[in-house]
């Protein structure tokens, strides 16, 4: 089920990678992540202030704890991602999001002192290169003309946070659940943001022409890759741990790929097809191959 679960997480993700590099010129960054978080917000509430009525006096204990993970996760990672993209490429964007499962190995090993097994750092190479083979074309020369510019940092810092938030996770106190949680993180963000957002807009409130198109795509921000990535990320990493969960994220270029070739008709060729059998044979080796000898074993005993 974890493997279902990240999947469509970065599938859906994939979809709001698109959306936000499409809107970058309907919407300041901020204000965007504000609406979208809002918007998620108010859909969660009524089913999640009963829950959170019941576990408040968990919540004021762990409050410190929960907003730091709120602003990591929720505000700072998307608010990042969406300030970037209005100054890099999605090329750029794509490539350095790639390197959080990277980072999330290294933190792990070197800080948290996890075993990472040979196998996982493989299938690491593997899908990052199925990734970069998609990036440049087939063509590894393209990779060293790209040209990285401040957008590229906001970028970076949005990884860095995603990262941190991945490893955090497991701080979370396990007697409040996941519903409960999430709901939490998104209300402190939807906190943060609202100030800023004003900010941004000058000191009045934001404004935006709505029209049919951007309300679906509000609302797909607001439910797909917001209320239901998060409560699938989170189910992921707390079954496989951050490490192997991380590799999922090697997916999202190969789902841009696909989104692209059924929405936009951009053809699929060669080169795609070698990149798609990288990630996928990266992430069988890191993640798959585990499992599936753990229930060999358990069949035959």
């Amino acid at each position: 089920m974890a493997y279902l679960l990240l999947t469509l997480t970065v599938l859906f993700w994939a979809g709001n990678f698109v959306l936000a590099r499409a809107l970058h010129t309907e919407f300041e960054p901020i204000t965007l992540a504000f609406y979208r978080w809002s918007l998620a917000l108010m859909i969660l509430l009524p089913f999640w202030l009963p829950r959170a009525w019941k576990v408040r006096s968990l919540l004021a204990r762990y409050w410190f704890r929960l907003s730091v993970l709120g602003l990591l996760g929720v505000a700072s990672f998307n608010t990042l991602l969406y300030e970037g993209l209005q100054m890099t490429l999605a090329t750029n964007a794509t490539l350095l999001q790639s390197a959080i499962p990277i980072i999330i190995l290294l933190i792990s090993v070197l800080f948290l002192g996890e075993h990472v097994s040979g196998r996982q750092w493989l299938g690491v190479v593997l899908s990052l290169s199925g990734v970069l083979m998609i990036i440049s074309q087939g063509d590894p020369t393209l990779l060293l003309q790209l040209a990285f510019n401040e957008g590229d940092l906001w970028v970076l810092g949005a990884v860095l946070a995603w990262a941190a938030y991945s490893l955090l996770l497991r701080s979370k106190p396990a007697d409040v659940e996941g519903f409960v949680f999430l709901g939490f993180t998104i209300m402190v963000a939807v906190i943060v943001l609202f100030p800023l957002s004003i900010l941004e807009q000058g000191g009045a409130l934001p404004q935006l022409t709505w029209t049919p198109a951007i309300v679906i795509t509000v609302v797909y921000m607001a439910v797909c890759p917001s209320i239901l990535s998060y409560l699938f990320w989170n189910r992921g990493v707390a079954e496989l741990g951050a490490p192997r969960a991380g590799l999922f994220i090697h997916l999202i270029p190969l789902f841009g790929l696909l989104l692209s070739a059924l929405f936009l008709g951009e053809n699929v060729q060669a080169f795609h097809l070698l990149g798609i059998t990288l990630i996928f044979l990266g992430i069988y080796l890191a993640v798959v191959a585990k499992t599936l000898s753990r229930i060999f074993k358990q069949k035959e005993s």
